[in-house]
């Protein structure tokens, strides 16, 4: 656990540093920040942004020195007239827990004291904001942040995209009059997926609502143009491409579009790209109705249907997640009495 000890707070002169410190924390793996004085304009900017962007990122406050005290781990305190970062990262990284002291004004030379190690990113005057964001950097643990907003990369210009929450999902469906054999049927598949991806680094919330809102093409035609249909949805409601693109990539576990073209379906691509996109395929193929069934008996199905030549590739990406993910059939088969 990364913690980072913000002393030398003036609420009334350093709220934009301060702020800056947090976000630097938060962004960069650390779990919690400790700032010396109450400032209840700093936690609500800060809790907006951890519920906006992810994370468990919390911040408290209390009297510093007490906090040191207390503080069961390597104390490292970030300070220009200390031993190079170079000198010692190694050594901090063998630490579990970790406080990171960031001063303000004049830190007092006790602080210096109490430190396992006193460290300097520079020794040359600098923000301390650039040397925490150097040193979390350095010491490599960052971590996965997901929340109501995903920053999209962009080379020019910017992206976010906002994926909607269960209850958002669910109120989707009831607008264009899902009925509850398919509510039940999409609840079902996202505990599929969610289940199934406990096992990969996928983003979860995506994952969910590219689950709930695959078919929801159904609610207009119960033919295989479903797929289409959802998507067209999703994008008229303002969703971005990459929720879209569950309902359409779905559809037959995925479909050449050679394949498309011969259905006479819109020359788009159907392939399942990303991980999220190939749990809720796979998750949608093992579902017969809301029960979970195997494999195998989904090729039986596939064969009666004179689909027997589908079936290689449903065994690829089911054998694909079973490696990727550590899916395991029992588990999923255990949602069916849960």
């Amino acid at each position: 656990m990364i913690t980072v000890l913000r002393i030398g707070h003036r609420p009334e002169r350093d709220k934009r540093i301060t702020t800056h410190v947090a976000l630097v924390s938060r962004a960069f793996g650390a779990d919690k920040i400790i700032v010396d004085r109450v400032d209840d304009k700093l936690k609500k900017t800060i809790d907006n942004v951890t519920k906006k962007f992810g994370g468990n990122f919390e911040i408290e406050f209390g009297n510093y020195m007490e906090k040191i005290r207390k503080f069961k781990g390597a104390k490292v305190h970030l300070t220009m007239y200390g031993i190079p970062l170079e000198d010692r990262i190694s050594e901090i990284k063998k630490f579990e827990n970790i406080m990171v002291i960031v001063g303000s004004e004049k830190v007092p030379r006790i602080v210096y004291e109490m430190a396992d190690f006193n460290i300097a990113v520079k020794n040359q005057p600098h923000s301390e904001v650039s040397a925490l964001s150097i040193f979390l950097d350095r010491l490599g643990r960052e971590k996965v942040l997901r929340g109501d907003l995903k920053i999209i990369p962009e080379e020019r210009g910017k992206k976010v995209l906002r994926i909607p929450d269960r209850k958002e999902c669910l109120s989707l469906l009831e607008k264009y009059g899902a009925d509850d054999r398919l509510k039940r049927h999409l609840i079902m598949c996202s505990r599929v997926a969610l289940t199934t991806a406990k096992g990969c680094d996928v983003d979860e919330r995506l994952l969910e609502a590219g689950a709930l809102l695959h078919d929801i093409g159904r609610t207009v035609t119960q033919s295989i143009f479903h797929g289409v249909e959802g998507y067209k949805i999703l994008k008229r409601e303002g969703m971005d491409e990459s929720l879209a693109r569950f309902c359409s990539t779905h559809v037959g576990a995925g479909l050449l579009k050679s394949t498309a073209r011969k259905l006479k379906l819109p020359d788009q691509d159907y392939i399942p790209r990303t991980t999220e996109e190939k749990i809720v395929c796979n998750s949608d193929t093992l579902l017969k109705g809301d029960k979970v069934v195997r494999i195998d008996e989904i090729a039986k199905d596939y064969r009666g249907k004179g689909l027997a030549s589908e079936i290689p590739r449903l065994k690829r990406l089911y054998s694909y997640l079973e490696k990727k993910c550590q899916l395991n059939i029992e588990e999923l088969l255990n949602l069916n009495v849960q």
